[in-house]
């Protein structure tokens, strides 16, 4: 189901209107001075102090998981949608750094297009959360694969990082800090404590947002939708972190994470003395963000849609609003060379993100030689064969569906005729096969969208105009953004 029809179906807030509507709900007592002393650590530029003060508005939040050079452009695009919406209702742009999350094998591969050649970085990772791995370990492999890049001043400010999560909140502060982007990381010493009271309620009551998940997923099935999110009995929205992340279960009035059991009082006292060690899970992870940030509006993915879709009823558990939800901004980064390649054969890089070689075939089709000759030959096949079936029918009406048929049959075999012979002269031409192979490295790296491989930081660092292009894109909908 569609993003937009699970939304009406659901009655979920979108839109401006929803957004304003939403503005001036107070954070968290201690965020600003909390935030302040996070930002005054990490060395923001002044544009991000600034941007505080719009905290006192609403924030427009989004959201990643802490990958290598900001993760792939995706994220920037994120941010751009969150800065631009906030900047309309003179709010703030808020960046949560997904420090939490344990899954270091999204986070731990770093993909840059260097001299036409796709090149990896992987970094043995250990399996804990973002905000755990020590940046040490790892950073003369990273300058060492960043090569020149190394030396620019944003990325030496931001490999001087502690953590893995915090080099993600300095490349984000480095290349969009000037436009008063606020990255923020729940896991940092500053603002790990603001989550204390939620997590206390949570424990005294570990049961109940499992519970209201899954009664929302009920209704979400009931119409027709996939919930994503689903709780097993006993399954609480809390992970514990000890040797490693482990959900915890609530059974027998007990808690445990499959290891050990623990008592309220044990999780309480151990939350007291590190309020880092327990984290939310996705059913409520942006409940807790919404809980500590004044959030007027949510900027998402399609997946991550889904998934906060399934939350209304945690939220009324909290008495929280719902922010006002906003798909994030899709793009594409033309290089000069792909640039000229799509306008050679009049391609449009969402066709081919979309069917790869098959738009590429249908494009080139047009401008060889001897093949309009052959389609244009096809097309007057099937209008003969169009004629004739108007006469059969006219003989005897009875013959007009098999005459249908057979002329699609004909149809369908002509257009698999023309991609045999099209891809039979890809094969033998040099120019066009290159041509190909470039488009699939640029637009469609590891067979994904370019947007979920190549970090925008790379562009940023090939491109002074870059960043430029960004902000002067939509901050919704989809952009090519042309370079050079």
């Amino acid at each position: 189901m569609e993003a937009s029809l699970l939304a009406r179906l659901l009655g979920l807030p979108q839109g401006e209107e929803a957004l304003k509507e939403r503005l001036g709900r107070q954070g968290h007592p201690r965020l600003l001075s909390a935030f302040r002393a996070y930002l005054k650590r990490l060395g923001a530029p002044r544009e991000a102090f600034a941007a505080l003060e719009a905290l006192g508005r609403g924030a427009v939040v989004t959201g990643q998981q802490a990958g290598l050079l900001g993760g792939p452009a995706l994220t920037f695009y994120k941010a751009k949608t969150a800065l631009a919406l906030a900047r309309g209702v003179g709010a703030a742009g808020v960046f949560w750094v997904a420090s939490q999350d344990h899954d270091v094998e999204e986070v731990r591969h770093l993909y840059l297009l260097l001299d036409e050649e796709l090149r990896t970085l992987s970094l043995p990772l250990p399996p804990l959360p973002a905000g755990r791995i020590p940046l040490a370990p790892y950073r003369e492999a990273l300058v060492g694969f960043l090569g020149p890049w190394a030396k620019d001043a944003r990325l030496v400010y931001a490999l001087e990082s502690r953590t893995l999560s915090e080099f993600f909140a300095k490349v984000l502060l480095a290349f969009l800090g000037e436009w008063g982007l606020l990255p923020f990381d729940p896991m940092a010493e500053e603002l790990s404590p603001l989550f204390q009271e939620a997590l206390e309620r949570e424990l005294e009551d570990p049961l109940a947002s499992a519970e209201a998940l899954n009664q929302e997923a009920e209704r979400i099935q009931a119409l027709g939708g996939k919930p994503p999110l689903r709780r097993k009995p006993g399954a609480t929205n809390l992970f514990l972190e000890t040797d490693a992340r482990r959900l915890l279960f609530y059974e027998g009035g007990a808690f445990h994470d499959g290891v050990r059991r623990y008592s309220q009082k044990e999780l309480l006292e151990l939350l007291r003395a590190d309020p880092s060690r327990l984290t939310p899970a996705a059913g409520l992870r942006p409940v807790f963000q919404d809980w500590v940030l004044p959030t007027a509006g949510f900027v998402v993915g399609p997946s991550e849609f889904r998934y906060v879709a399934e939350l209304s009823r945690v939220y009324a558990l909290y008495g929280l609003p719902m922010p006002a939800l906003f798909l994030r901004l899709r793009a594409v980064v033309l290089e000069p060379p792909v640039a000229r390649i799509l306008r050679r054969y009049g391609l449009d890089p969402w066709a081919f993100e979309e069917r790869g070689e098959a738009a590429f075939l249908e494009a080139v089709r047009g401008v060889l030689e001897g093949f309009r000759e052959v389609e244009e030959e096809l097309v007057r096949l099937l209008r003969q064969l169009e004629a004739l079936e108007e006469r059969a029918k006219a003989l005897e009406p009875t013959l007009e569906r098999p005459f249908r048929r057979y002329r699609a049959r004909v149809g369908g075999e002509g257009e698999r005729l023309m991609r045999k012979l099209l891809r039979a002269r890809l094969g033998r031409d040099a120019v066009l096969l290159h041509h190909l192979e470039r488009l699939k490295r640029h637009l469609l790296p590891l067979s994904l969208p370019q947007e979920r491989v190549y970090p925008f930081a790379m562009y940023a660092l090939r491109h002074p105009e870059a960043l430029a292009r960004l902000w002067e894109a939509p901050s919704l909908g989809r952009a090519a953004l042309t370079l050079g």
